[in-house]
């Protein structure tokens, strides 16, 4: 078990090790506790934690660190992140000045992991008091690092405690003494897909999940690659399989270890019950706190307290799904949880105090904004865009975005705005992915006049009925020249191109238009009222229905 504050910087290069980071400048055991993790961002006003541990994305050379790490002192922060390899030679000095811990990530891992598994490490502490009674076995309650460097101690290996999708929730120092498959997996936070794949293959997981105690398994035969036999053994909940822990080993466990190892997954189970009910609970506090939020109402200040929103403008976002073309519901929903996970650690990463949560169909998201410019506005579009771009092409997925709320009470507002601007992208009007209300404000008002129009039952009338009428009878496509001819205000060879016909044939049918439909389209209201009518007319039942005149 760690001997080093649960919060502490030290205890963060324990548990990663140099898998993941190593220490270039600075004193680890003087960095006192970390309050957060941060993400630098050269284009925009930062906001760090105090005591931040801060992720240099983009980063490079000894000029653009050195000035970041004056900067850092200034903001209080207490270690610096930067993509190794880095030539340390000229930032000892600068290192030693500020009293900030210089740090380099592994080439390879991904910023985005790296983020939330420190926020996971740093959260770890707060899942419960770290007094005796919120220990398990002398660790401390839900501490799956602190765990999992305990048995590394016990089998004298490296180990990961993984979820049944080989997904890594915890792993112990040492990794680099494994092998380059360990190192992979620690890297992504699961295992490499083709060692999975051969595990299943060879039914590995099947002899896990069924086999009471430890499973030894060789190392897989995969090219050139060079692997360390594992021993496994599956971590249980009475009947329910919660996951496995996995030792990389050079050689066989003794049987004293392998009893150890037995004791310890009994151990791991409790702790991965704690460490959920302790996520689940949070997870739904956070969820009342949004939604208390969003109400606007009376308790919506003492929630943005709770979720440390109370005192800057927010923006809504409104992330949504389109429907499953071949109805599975059960999906739409998993990729619906999934995502909303992923927001939620995209906006925390490039805003700490951002709060997600999924309500019904929708998760939404309340994205503090430094004020209540276009600017800010264009900001957070930005952010979504990019969470989307990385999260794949998923189809159906899409980010409304609300108006700014400058105090609580505007909150309700911006979640209305939020939610109009994300109909019309389901609507599916144009390839967007991401529209602000202020974007797509016109569109969301004809959506509302075609709820209007058909709570009113109401039926295509006026010119719009008579052209409608008259195509059915004559099959003259007077309704569809019409629109050719708005849509390309006025320009008789742009519209006919866009239907097809000779210039001379849509001339003589925009006459015929004028003459059926009773309409003078030399008037600019009714050719607005026509306009109009056409955007709306594929929701009006019965077509022209009893308004038919012509």
């Amino acid at each position: 078990m760690s001997t080093h504050p649960a919060r502490g910087l030290s205890r963060v290069l324990e548990d990663f090790g140099s898998a993941l980071l190593d220490l270039l400048h600075g004193d680890p055991a003087t960095a006192g506790e970390l309050g957060g993790v941060g993400i630098h961002d050269p284009y925009d006003e930062q906001h760090y934690p105090e005591r931040a541990i801060v992720l240099g994305v983009g980063v490079h050379g000894p000029e653009q660190i050195a000035r970041l790490l004056r900067e850092l002192r200034d903001a209080g922060a207490a270690a610096l992140v930067v993509r190794g390899p880095v030539d340390t030679t000229e930032l000892e000095a600068v290192a030693a000045e500020t009293g900030i811990a210089l740090l380099a990530l592994t080439r390879g891992a991904s910023w985005a992991q790296l983020a939330a598994m420190l926020r996971t490490l740093l959260a770890e502490g707060d899942v419960g008091e770290l007094g005796e009674g919120h220990t398990l076995g002398g660790v401390p309650s839900g501490d799956l690092f602190a765990l999992a460097n305990a048995i590394a101690t016990l089998l004298d290996a490296p180990i990961t405690i993984e979820d049944r999708r080989s997904r890594i929730l915890a792993f112990s120092g040492r990794q680099d003494e494994a092998d380059p498959a360990r190192v992979a997996s620690i890297l992504a936070r699961r295992v490499p897909e083709r060692y999975r794949r051969i595990h299943e293959e060879h039914g590995v997981f099947k002899e896990l999940y069924r086999s009471p105690g430890p499973v030894h398994i060789p190392p897989p035969a995969l090219g050139d690659e060079v692997a360390l036999p594992r021993t496994a053994i599956a971590v249980r909940a009475g009947d329910e399989i919660l996951g496995s822990v996995w030792a990389a080993l050079r050689e066989p466990l003794t049987p004293e270890r392998e009893r150890a190892f037995r004791e310890a997954a009994e151990l791991v189970a409790l702790h991965m019950l704690r460490h959920r009910a302790g996520a689940d609970a949070e997870n739904r506090l956070r969820a009342d706190l949004v939604t208390t939020a969003l109400e606007g109402g009376p308790g919506a200040v003492r929630a943005l307290g709770g979720l440390g929103l109370a005192d800057e403008p927010l923006l809504v976002l409104a992330m949504g799904l389109a429907p499953s073309a071949d109805g599975d519901h059960a999906q739409v929903a998993a990729e619906r949880q999934r995502l909303t996970t992923a927001l939620a650690v995209h906006l925390t990463a490039v805003r700490p105090r951002s709060a997600v949560a999924l309500l019904g169909d929708v998760a939404y998201a309340l994205f503090p904004v430094p004020d209540g410019s276009v600017a800010a506005r264009e900001r957070a579009e930005q952010v979504a865009e990019n969470f989307l771009r990385r999260t794949g092409d998923r189809p159906g997925a899409v980010v409304g975005i609300g108006s700014v709320a400058p105090e609580p009470a505007a909150l309700a507002r911006s979640r209305t705005n939020a939610d109009r601007a994300l109909r019309v992208l389901l609507d599916g009007r144009g390839a967007r992915r991401v529209a602000s209300i202020a974007d797509v404000s016109v569109d969301a008002l004809l959506l509302e006049m075609r709820d209007l129009a058909l709570a009113n039952r109401d039926e295509l009338s006026g010119p719009l009925a008579r052209l409608a009428a008259y195509d059915r009878r004559h099959n003259a496509h007077l309704v569809e020249t019409l629109r050719a001819w708005l849509d390309a205000f006025g320009d008789v060879t742009a519209a006919s191109a866009s239907v097809f016909v000779h210039p001379n044939t849509f001339r003589y049918r925009i006459r015929r238009v004028a003459e059926v439909g009773q309409i003078d389209l030399r008037d600019p209201s009714e050719r607005f009222a026509a306009m109009l009518q056409l955007r709306l007319m594929g929701r009006y039942e019965g077509g022209a229905g009893s308004s038919d005149t012509a």
